[in-house]
């Protein structure tokens, strides 16, 4: 159920951040993406509290990744990491590149 879960959400050309709603990594993540001019249907933040899979979901993300932690954030299929991750990027002018490229802004 999570791995499927999981695989039905990170799709090619979009971009999808698994979250808990009260985390302050997660809530940062939101906040800067929220910010780009994203194509409509092209970020999706999914909330794994909203399951009762979500420990399971939490271990899936911890195989496909290496980090069991949220916020996980997935360009395409490839995931770039967490919220430090996701700063890094912006502060070092890639975060809009890799997003053009993914062909996800407007």
């Amino acid at each position: 159920m999570a791995q499927e879960f999981v695989n039905s959400k990170i799709q090619p050309g979009k971009v999808v951040v698994f979250i808990k709603p009260t985390c302050p990594y997660c809530i940062r993540t939101q906040e800067l993406l929220s910010q780009l001019p994203f194509k409509q249907g092209c970020l999706e933040f999914v909330d794994i509290t909203a399951t009762s899979d979500t420990k399971k979901i939490q271990d899936y993300l911890g195989q496909l990744t290496g980090a069991k932690t949220v916020p996980r954030v997935f360009f395409g299929k490839d995931c770039i990491g967490g919220c430090n991750d996701l700063i890094n990027m912006h502060e070092r002018g890639e975060l809009l590149m890799r997003l053009q490229q993914l062909g996800a802004l407007q």
